[in-house]
């Protein structure tokens, strides 16, 4: 299933795609896509209705974040070999882990605010993974039985704040709007090969990112194992996993964003996102 949100900011209503690509309104199954209903016996009974039978909502509303409210929004970095060389930074031997703000999660197509003393806004593609159950020390061949879909995930990082200021990543990761989820969280089972997904970024219509989660130093079910050896996962929360090459802080000499940039990103199966940065 692709799952979705639409409607103006704080207003969403849940939706589904049907096999005809027609948005349904499922708010008479679900409140909303977050922690509470996000889980495999939602989708089962979601996956046993007719979906013709639900009032379809119209393609030209705003799309919202696929998850509202997640509990944690956890991020894996420098999951790309190539990307941590054009960052001069040594490759990991095991999974960089850091937080982003639950509060920087953003609709996929809603503006990117470039605020007051921003000097080096940066972007990434990346895989994000949904969480459907409580996840907490398991192997990494358990990780399939926890992972509820995926989502296109654009981690927006301002570098001067993540790497030059004291501290730890969060700070660069973290502000509104740094977060574009969506448009669609899509059930693992519409998914052949997670391993194997093509990725893109464009800025200005110009190719920037080109990858394949076939080259993620950590895979999907490590990952997953992974953080749930040091931290308990529950349903609903969002763990973005990398961007391969081409990041504006990787380019000689150096790109940022600047108002008025556009950028549109994709990873296959997963949707796609374009959004414009703006002055705050």
């Amino acid at each position: 299933m692709k799952l979705l949100r639409l409607g103006q900011k704080g207003k969403e209503k849940p939706a589904v795609l049907d096999n005809e690509g027609k948005i349904r309104d499922i708010s008479s199954h679900v409140e909303d896509l977050n922690p509470h209903y996000l889980n495999f016996e939602t989708i089962s009974k979601l996956q046993g209705t007719d979906l013709s039978t639900l009032p379809e909502l119209p393609s030209t509303e705003r799309i919202g974040s696929c998850i509202t409210k997640p509990g944690k929004f956890v991020a894996i970095g420098l999951n790309f070999s190539d990307h941590a060389k054009e960052s001069n930074l040594p490759v990991p031997t095991e999974p960089i882990t850091f937080m982003k703000a639950t509060s920087s999660i953003n609709g996929p197509n809603d503006d990117i605010e470039l605020v007051s003393g921003s000097k080096k806004l940066d972007w990434e593609v990346e895989l994000g993974i949904v969480i459907g159950k409580q996840t907490k020390h398991i192997s990494e061949n358990q990780s399939q039985d926890h992972i509820l879909g995926y989502c296109l995930v654009n981690d927006i990082s301002e570098r001067e704040w993540q790497i030059e200021k004291m501290g730890q990543w969060v700070k660069g990761k973290s502000h509104d709007t740094y977060g574009p989820i969506g448009p669609y969280l899509v059930t693992k089972d519409e998914i052949t090969d997670v391993n194997n997904l093509k990725m893109s970024l464009d800025v200005n219509g110009k190719r920037m990112q080109t990858g394949n989660t076939s080259t993620m130093i950590f895979n999907v079910n490590f990952i997953v194992s992974y953080l749930s050896k040091y931290m308990s996962l529950q349903a609903g929360d969002v763990i973005t996993t990398g961007t391969p090459p081409g990041v504006g802080m990787g380019m000689k000499p150096q790109q940022f964003l600047k108002a008025g940039d556009t950028m549109k990103l994709s990873i296959e199966n997963l949707g796609e996102q374009n959004s414009k940065v703006v002055t705050l």
